[in-house]
Order: structure tokens, then C-alpha cells, then sequence
């Protein structure tokens, strides 16, 4: 009976553990950039600004395109008519006199000059929709990198958790010894409560540490747009790997090229062109326009009694107008000067821009290049504290290293775990953010 009830036990545990495992999913670093630039609100909206600036690239809403405009009105009228002449024989007096006046015409129009303000206006659309195409780039960039980041600190904290449950394992079996020594008289009741407190120490750090994941993984889904519970359904299993291949030299992975293709930069700098063609279009305003006409009129108006019964006419127009500004209080020139007072501002954003993407691009490179000369070295203090630790291990349940030989032992190995996989975490930021300044980052 007993056999039969730890049969059953045992598959539903097995029934449970499959139906958990098929709930959940590996994310990889390339499935979660790639739901972030889907669901991501922040690029929908610039994707949104592009399309607008697409519609209003246009030739018709810069103004060169002929307008076409129908008009029509049709008034009833009822009135008294009182109408004296020489001879008294023909004055007329009547009340409740009904009238009809009917005009309708067909009117296109053309401007054939204006100081090229038209030509101006186009060419402004033109690079606004051209800033709107470097700003989605640079969204889709800021992105991807925000992304990357958040998915290489999850596996950061999952390697600190490896490091815990490591020593985890060491201060179970250092306990496990304290146990068999006390067993047979070799061991105190100290011995056995300083096993118990280090072990509850680190099994609350492991608590703690699994909270900080869980944290980590909800960033990463808010930030990727999923709303489901990441931090229970998702399983992510990568390591820190780091190109080292970035370089300020001319080739592949130059920083050099790439930072003068930062999308952030170049639409910043058609922000310079776009206030240029502002100030050509104002310019405009102080030069003549000359606009073109033509259509076709129908008017028509009768009435019961008067001097007119009907009138009607009837015919095509062809007319042109000439507009020409000679004063109006001198704000034509203050706003020219506006202009290029405007333009030259966005010259000195785009010149400072500039600056702070390189001071930023090589202050990162240092960090970038600093860590990876560590890294070596702190591998080794890794492997070597490790070895330190089994060694040690061995030792003490061979009775010739102490307690605290192997508490030492255990913080040198702990402190080596957390200080590679940092160190390993930050050349991984350097290298994303270099890659995303520089306009490298694939997905």
C-alpha cells in the first residue's frame, strides 16, 4: 500500500513539473529584441511621425499644384418694390414681389511666383521626412540597446545565483561533516551552530538573489511590451560573451566611421537644414506673388416685377494678380532675422551634440578596453579560487584545515564570482553602448 501511494505521489509530481515546464518558454537575446521593436510604444510613435511627414511631402501641400474650387449659391427673395417715374403713368408699387438670384462658378488658380518659398517649402518637407527616417533609426537603436542591456543583467544575476548555490553546496557539506564528526566525538555543539547560521545566511542571500531576478526579468518584460508574468514563464539561458573587436581604427567595426553615422546626429544636423529652408521661406515673404486665374462664371437673377425681369450672364474669365508687400511695420525683417538667429542655434545644438557623442564614445571605450584586459586576470583568480575551494574542502574533512580555512576560502571564492561576472556585465554595457553610438547594433 504503501508502495502504490508513493507510485501516485510520484507522477503527479512528474504530471506537475511537465505542465510547468510547458508553460514556460526560452527567451533568447534575439526574440526579445525583436518583440521590443514590434510592441514597443515609443517607436509606434516615431514609426506615426514618419508616416505624417511621408503624407505631407508633397508637391500639393507645398503649394505648387493648381487649386480647383466650386462655388454655388441660390437666394429667394421676397420684397416690395416702389419705383417712380417722369411719366406718373408707370410707377409701380407691389408687396410679395418674388426674386430669384443664382451665381455659380468654376475657379482654378496657380502660383506662379513667390520668392521660390514654394521650392523652399518642398525642400523642408522633404528633410523632415528625412529627420523623422534618422529618428526611428535612432529609436530602434535606443532600444535594441535598452533591451540588450536589461536581457545581460538578468544573466548576470542568474550567474551571481550560480556563485551562492556553489557555496551553497560547500557549506552543506562542511555541515554534513560537523554532523559525522559530532557522531563520534570529535565535534562541538559550536562547530554545529556556526555551520547552521553560515548555511541560513546563505540560503537567505540565494532568497534575496532570486527576488532580484524576478525584479530584473519585469524590467526586461515592461521594457520588451509583454504582459505576461516573465518572471515565472520565461527561462533565460545565455552567457556574457563580448566582442573585442571594437576599435577606433579604420575597418569593419571602426567607431570612428560609425559615430559619424549616429542617427541621432544626422537628424540633429538636417535640423539645421530644415531651419535654413525656414529662413528661405520667410525671406520669400518680402517678394512679390503673382498667381494665375481662370474658370468659368454663371450668374442669373429674376424677379416678378422691376426695371429687370432677368438677368443672365454667362462665360469663361482668365485673370492674374500680382501681390506686392511694401510695408508692413518692419516684421517681415524681424522675422527673417528670427530665422537665422533660429538656424544658427540648431548649428551650435548639433556642433555640442557632436562633442558629447564623442567624449562619451571614448570615455566608454576605456571602460570597454579596461575590462577586457581584466578579464584574463579575474578569470584566473576565478578558476584559482575555485581549485582553493575544493582543496580546501578536501582538507578539512580529512581533518587538516579549520572552519574558518574554509570560510575564507568560500568569501575569497564568492567575492571572485561576483567580481568576474561584474566585470564581464560591464564590458557588455561598454560594447552595446559603443555599438549603439556608433550605429553597429544588430537585431
Amino acid at each position: 500500500m504503501q508502495k502504490l501511494t508513493s507510485f501516485f505521489l510520484i507522477a503527479s509530481w512528474l504530471l506537475l513539473s511537465s505542465g510547468q515546464l510547458a508553460a514556460q518558454k526560452t527567451l533568447t537575446l534575439t526574440d526579445a529584441v525583436k518583440t521590443a521593436l514590434q510592441n514597443s510604444y515609443d517607436i509606434q510613435l516615431v514609426e506615426n511621425n514618419l508616416a505624417i511627414s511621408k503624407n505631407n511631402n508633397d508637391y500639393g501641400v507645398a503649394g505648387a499644384l493648381p487649386t480647383l474650387t466650386a462655388t454655388s449659391s441660390n437666394n429667394k427673395s421676397v420684397s416690395t418694390i416702389q419705383q417712380q417715374f417722369a411719366d406718373p403713368s408707370r410707377n409701380t408699387t407691389k408687396t410679395g414681389v418674388d426674386g430669384n438670384t443664382l451665381t455659380a462658378g468654376l475657379t482654378a488658380s496657380i502660383i506662379i511666383f513667390n520668392g521660390y518659398r514654394i521650392m523652399a517649402y518642398k525642400d523642408r518637407l522633404a528633410m523632415i521626412e528625412k529627420q523623422n527616417g534618422f529618428l526611428l533609426q535612432s529609436q530602434l537603436q535606443n532600444t535594441a540597446a535598452q533591451v540588450m542591456q536589461q536581457y545581460y543583467n538578468v544573466v548576470r544575476q542568474q550567474a551571481y545565483l550560480k556563485t551562492i548555490e556553489k557555496s551553497i553546496e560547500a557549506s552543506q557539506q562542511r555541515l554534513d561533516i560537523v554532523k559525522t564528526r559530532q557522531q563520534i566525538g570529535v565535534a562541538n555543539q559550536t562547530d554545529i551552530l556556526q555551520s547552521n547560521i553560515d548555511l541560513n545566511a546563505l540560503l537567505q542571500a540565494k532568497q534575496n538573489q532570486l527576488l532580484i531576478i524576478a525584479q530584473a526579468k519585469t524590467d526586461l518584460a515592461r521594457t520588451i511590451n509583454n504582459n505576461e508574468d516573465i518572471s515565472s514563464s520565461i527561462i533565460i539561458n545565455d552567457t556574457i560573451s563580448i566582442d573585442n573587436q571594437l576599435s577606433f581604427d579604420k575597418g569593419a567595426n571602426s567607431i570612428t566611421i560609425g559615430l559619424n553615422n549616429n542617427p541621432q546626429l544626422a537628424a540633429l544636423s538636417t535640423q539645421v537644414k530644415i531651419n535654413q529652408q525656414l529662413e528661405k521661406e520667410t525671406k520669400a515673404l518680402m517678394y512679390p506673388t503673382l498667381r494665375a486665374s481662370t474658370g468659368y462664371n454663371v450668374n442669373s437673377s429674376s424677379s416678378a416685377a422691376g426695371f429687370s425681369l432677368l438677368n443672365e450672364t454667362q462665360g469663361p474669365f482668365l485673370g492674374v494678380n500680382l501681390s506686392i508687400p511694401l510695408y508692413g511695420g518692419g516684421a517681415a525683417k524681424k522675422t527673417v532675422s528670427n530665422a537665422r538667429i533660429s538656424s544658427k542655434n540648431a548649428e551650435l545644438q548639433a556642433q555640442s551634440l557632436s562633442k558629447d557623442i564623442f567624449t562619451n564614445a571614448y570615455k566608454t571605450f576605456d571602460s570597454y578596453k579596461n575590462s577586457i584586459e581584466q578579464l584574463p586576470i579575474e578569470t584566473d583568480n576565478y578558476s584559482m579560487t575555485q581549485a582553493l575551494l575544493n582543496l580546501v574542502m578536501q582538507k578539512y574533512q580529512l581533518g587538516q584545515a579549520t572552519m574558518v580555512d574554509v570560510k575564507q576560502a568560500q568569501q575569497s571564492f564568492e567575492t571572485a564570482g561576483f567580481r568576474l561576472v561584474s566585470l564581464k556585465y560591464t564590458a557588455k554595457v561598454a560594447e552595446i553602448e559603443l555599438k549603439r553610438i556608433s550605429n553597429q547594433l544588430k537585431f
